[in-house]
Order: structure tokens, then C-alpha cells, then sequence
């Protein structure tokens, strides 16, 4: 298993409950991979360097997580047609994950 970290970007109009439940979902994409999620950091509502979809302003969630490759490949396809998910971007942190590394 490797260790990954994915940020996704919401919408400012997007309510609580539906980002928990993507969040869940996500969640449980990689546990039924095999895979653990670390850390869930909700940096709440920020302002955007630009202009996403007309929008000023999007509700950023970061996700750490130790999984297989094709967790990650089904947590992005599932961001894609989620609605609400402006952006996304997963990045592989480590080639390995160890249990003792953990916080």
C-alpha cells in the first residue's frame, strides 16, 4: 500500500451534510480497498486564487490516506460525476505506508 493525500474543492452552495456524505463515501471507497484513512482535514470555506466555475469562494477538504492504486483510481472517477466537487487532486506522498509513522 502506498500513502496518498487527494484535496478536493466543494461548492460554497454545497450544504454540510452532502460534504460529509462524499466524505463517507470516500472513506469507505478506500476501506473496502483494503486501504485506511489517516487524516480528514476540513480547512472549511476559503477564497479561491481565481475564479472556479463563476464562483469566488469553495469549501476545501483534505484527505490522507493509505490505499492500493485502484482505490485511488475508483475515489477520483467517483469525484468526477459527484455533484457539488468543483476540483481534485490526488498525490501519491510516500511508496510505502507503515503503521508506526502514524500521529
Amino acid at each position: 500500500m502506498r500513502q496518498y493525500e487527494t484535496l478536493m474543492l466543494f461548492s460554497p452552495e454545497m450544504p454540510g451534510e452532502r460534504c460529509q456524505e462524499i466524505l463517507a463515501m470516500m472513506s469507505g471507497i478506500v476501506e473496502r480497498a483494503g486501504g485506511k484513512v489517516l487524516i480528514e482535514d476540513d480547512w472549511g470555506m476559503r477564497t479561491l486564487a481565481y475564479p472556479v466555475r463563476k464562483q469566488t469562494r469553495g469549501h476545501y477538504v483534505r484527505l490522507e490516506y493509505a490505499a492500493p492504486g485502484e482505490a485511488v483510481a475508483e475515489m477520483e472517477r467517483n469525484l468526477r460525476i459527484a455533484e457539488g466537487v468543483y476540483k481534485f487532486l490526488s498525490v501519491k506522498l510516500a511508496d510505502t505506508y507503515a503503521e508506526a509513522k502514524e500521529n
